[in-house]
């Protein structure tokens, strides 16, 4: 009876995840980063600072920190996607008079370069205008409007209550578990905690030395969009490959139309070369770790899924939740190694 009460508990729960996924952005945003400033706060309180000035501290000097590196570089990408929208017009433009008829000739094939550039033309038109009108009823609509402005608004203010009372939050989620339970969930919450954590600090250190890796190395070669190409890729790196495919397509289209020759672009393929050497051999062992490294596999089944079932929401909590999965999923094996089923032994 208690288990189908527990199951029922874990499916009402799903549910209603599923049905408030729309306006769990904020509350969840606040909740990874009252999470992540957690061990701060912990450590100014054995300095004997109050937890309430603690959470202050914390959040002025992050607001400080945010807001210098947004002065910084707003209107850096700012000038970059504005060039960046012209190169790509220019490139439309190179396709059909250069290009294609360059390509037709060389393959012996006749193509229909007008026929080609109004397929292109019109698949991107479509595009931006389904990208514009989204964008025009999220922010210019009124609900919509007053939706935006109040996460934003609820982010900070819901990551400091959420800081603050961490530690009262945990001990009354402990103080719903059956007592003789609480060695293994302890145990398990432990566990969990700890790679949860490195894992978030370690991948969004990575996405931040790949993208400052990408932008100085682009800009070396010369390319005009460096920042925004690198700021891109860097932040679609969480998901294996993504960053780095999007970022040679960006970097090759800008340099292609920037130089007008192919040959600076083996320039871009070096640098992203470069980028994945570093990632790979010095980015991930020394800052995330191979004992807590995700499969490629699992992090892109994790994305897509929690995208598809759960939308935004679902993207910002599918690699903590694979990583307290795999976590859960080493003690389970553990106990399974050692089972009487495994080593043979039931009567």
């Amino acid at each position: 009876m208690q288990r189908f009460f527990v199951l029922a508990i874990l499916i009402l729960l799903g549910w209603l995840a599923y049905r408030l996924s729309p306006i769990l952005s904020p509350f969840l945003i606040a909740g990874i980063l009252a999470y992540l400033g957690n061990p701060l706060v912990t450590r100014l309180q054995r300095h004997r600072i109050n937890r309430t000035w603690g959470t202050t501290l914390v959040f002025v000097l992050v607001i400080l920190v945010l807001a210098g590196i947004t002065m910084a570089l707003l209107p850096v990408i700012r000038h970059q996607s504005l060039l960046f929208v012209e190169y790509l017009r220019q490139y439309l433009e190179l396709l059909q008079t250069r290009i294609i008829p360059q390509l037709s000739a060389r393959i012996g094939i006749p193509l229909d370069s007008q026929s080609l550039t109004h397929y292109a033309t019109a698949n991107a038109q479509k595009l931006a205008g389904w990208l514009g009108r989204s964008l025009q009823m999220a922010l210019i609509s009124g609900p919509g409007l007053i939706s935006s402005v109040l996460s934003i608004i609820l982010v900070p203010v819901l990551g400091f209550y959420l800081l603050r009372d961490w530690p009262r939050l945990i001990a009354r989620i402990a103080a719903l578990i059956p007592p003789h339970y609480l060695p293994l969930s302890r145990r398990l919450a432990h566990d969990a905690d700890a790679m949860l954590m490195a894992f978030l600090r370690g991948q969004l250190l990575v996405m931040l030395a790949l993208g400052a890796s990408y932008a100085i190395g682009l800009s070396i070669v010369g390319l005009k969009t460096a920042v925004l190409v690198g700021l891109v890729a860097g932040l679609l790196s969480f998901v294996p490959y993504l960053g780095v495919v999007s970022g040679i397509a960006m970097a090759t289209l800008a340099m292609y139309v920037q130089t007008g020759a192919f040959l600076p672009i083996l320039g871009v393929l070096i640098v992203f070369g470069i980028g994945q050497i570093l990632e790979s051999m010095v980015f991930t062992p020394y800052l995330v770790g191979d004992r807590i490294g995700l499969h490629p596999v699992a992090v892109i089944f994790a994305v897509l899924a929690g995208g598809e079932l759960f939308g935004f929401s679902g993207l910002l909590l599918a690699l903590p939740v694979t990583a307290v999965l795999i976590a859960l999923l080493r003690h389970f094996h553990g106990w399974y190694v050692q089972s009487p089923y495994y080593l043979g032994k039931e009567s």
